[in-house]
């Protein structure tokens, strides 16, 4: 299970995460947009979306890319405007371990930060893991 998640502007913006192959993932429809401060429908709809799995995602062309999913939700037209004021982070799961990974800028893009990693142990929970992302969410959005 991969989901991943964006902070931004005290939004959360959670894409349903569409599997092109193996390791080659693509943000897609729906996606949930949630005030940061709401505890409970955050949950909700983390739960939702990973209810939802990686649904198969066809490859798009080479000259045929969309815009972003998340862009109109943001109210913006393009990737640099939304990745400025965006901050990153994923929920990954393989064979019944959880961790959350963040992201920080580098000139290339955004890449792992060690330092945001979080491996948790055997027998964790979706719903632990879930509250902590809410928490790192919350904890990052009143910075």
């Amino acid at each position: 299970m991969y989901c991943h998640l964006y902070l931004r502007k005290a939004k959360v913006f959670i894409p349903t995460v569409g599997r092109v192959d193996r390791g080659l993932y693509r943000d897609v429809e729906p996606v949930a947009v949630v005030d940061v401060l709401e505890t409970e429908v955050l949950r909700q709809a983390f739960r939702e979306t990973i209810a939802r799995g990686n649904p198969p995602t066809p490859y798009y062309p080479r000259d045929a890319y969309p815009p972003p999913v998340v862009l109109k939700y943001a109210g913006v037209k393009g990737w640099g405007t939304f990745a400025r004021g965006a901050l990153p982070w994923s929920i990954e799961e393989e064979n019944g371990l959880f961790q959350i990974i963040g992201r920080r800028k580098h000139p290339s893009g955004w890449v792992e930060d060690p330092e945001q990693k979080i491996q948790f142990p055997p027998r964790t929970t979706l719903d632990q893991v879930i509250a902590r992302m809410i928490a790192i969410l919350q904890g990052a959005a009143q910075k």
